[in-house]
């Protein structure tokens, strides 16, 4: 069968450069009093819909794949969502970057055009709200709940809603991490379970006034019945996480260990991004509200402080003790966990 002819590609055709160099038009322009720095400013921003676009692209590759029931072993799956994260991580890492751009333009430059922005906010971004709840950041956690919605149309209040109502990438991994077979086969510990042998480990590890980490250490992964509601990592969650953190020098726990650092690199990258954000707002506009209604900078630093979305992993490190110190797995598992 001929293969068909595909009709030449053209750069500007392909990246439809018309619509994308076309689509900025400053309001200070409409007004006959063209502000100089007005183009930077809606470019910086376009800049970070379209990046978001892309993190939105790869977390719902990567939620695809952990919504599988399971993931085998000797798939390609847990490498290409590594993959993903880390891309997702580098782009957060420009978004920081960007604002070297936008701290160019000096608060006189911005109120040559920021009083013709209202009621217009970075804060109506519905791309960034959709980010935010697939990562796993749940309505309950957010800070102004009563502005949270307020500012936008309808229609994008349901977008929101929608991917608000959908499982997020935090439960998903949750749910795969409690599927993790490491600590449940009882054969591999008759004698003592591992949550039992690793308490006293840890215990002699703490400094006296570290002591008290142990009434968490028991909430944590020995307490199956009275479990805090408000944690969205299960005690087996736990269990596994803290296992791979502890035993990640194994083969087969390389790639789940790469995996919850990259969770914490996209935290690590919000709050960078959040907190350069905040210093700019603050240089720029004092304590003047923003141009959506917020308290501006004041906002912005309560919502950094709250809307930390893999903070229950981070928190695992408290855990840890050093390698000479683990406990040795029982041969059957060495072998399960390194290359056949």
């Amino acid at each position: 069968m001929e293969k068909k002819q595909r009709p030449p590609v053209y750069y500007s055709e392909y990246l439809q450069l018309d619509k994308i160099l076309n689509a900025q038009q400053p309001e200070s322009e409409k007004e006959n009093n063209y502000a100089d720095d007005e183009m930077m400013f809606i470019i910086i921003h376009q800049t970070y819909e379209l990046w978001f676009k892309q993190v939105i692209h790869e977390l719902n590759i990567t939620r695809k794949i952990f919504k599988q029931p399971s993931i085998p072993n000797n798939s390609p799956d847990i490498y290409n969502s590594v993959h993903r994260i880390k891309r997702i991580s580098a782009i957060l890492e420009i978004a920081v970057q960007q604002m070297t751009i936008m701290e160019t333009m000096t608060p006189l430059d911005f109120l040559d055009f920021r009083d013709l922005l209202r009621p217009a906010s970075g804060f109506q971004s519905i791309q960034f709200k959709i980010i935010e709840a697939s990562l796993g950041l749940r309505y309950q956690q957010r800070y102004g709940q009563n502005y949270y919605l307020s500012q936008l149309k309808e229609s994008d209040i349901a977008r929101v809603k929608e991917a608000e109502a959908e499982e997020s990438l935090l439960t998903l991994i949750n749910r795969w991490l409690e599927r993790m077979p490491f600590l449940k086969d009882n054969e591999l510990w008759p004698d003592e379970p591992f949550w039992a042998k690793f308490r006293q480990v840890y215990s002699d590890s703490l400094l006296d006034q570290e002591k008290v980490n142990l009434g968490t250490y028991d909430m944590l992964f020995m307490n199956d019945k009275d479990y805090p509601a408000e944690r969205q990592f299960s005690t087996g969650a736990n269990r596994s996480a803290l296992f791979i953190m502890l035993y990640r020098d194994y083969p087969m726990l390389q790639l789940p260990f790469e995996l919850i650092s990259s969770l914490l690199e996209i935290d690590e990258k919000l709050s960078m991004w959040r907190h350069r954000h905040i210093h700019m707002v603050q240089r720029t506009i004092g304590k003047r509200v923003g141009t959506g209604g917020s308290t501006g900078a004041q906002y912005l630093q309560a919502a950094a402080d709250s809307h930390v979305i893999f903070k229950e992993l981070a928190e695992l490190t408290s855990f840890l003790v050093p390698r000479h110190s683990l406990p040795a797995l029982p041969e059957q598992l060495t072998h399960g966990l390194g290359y056949k």
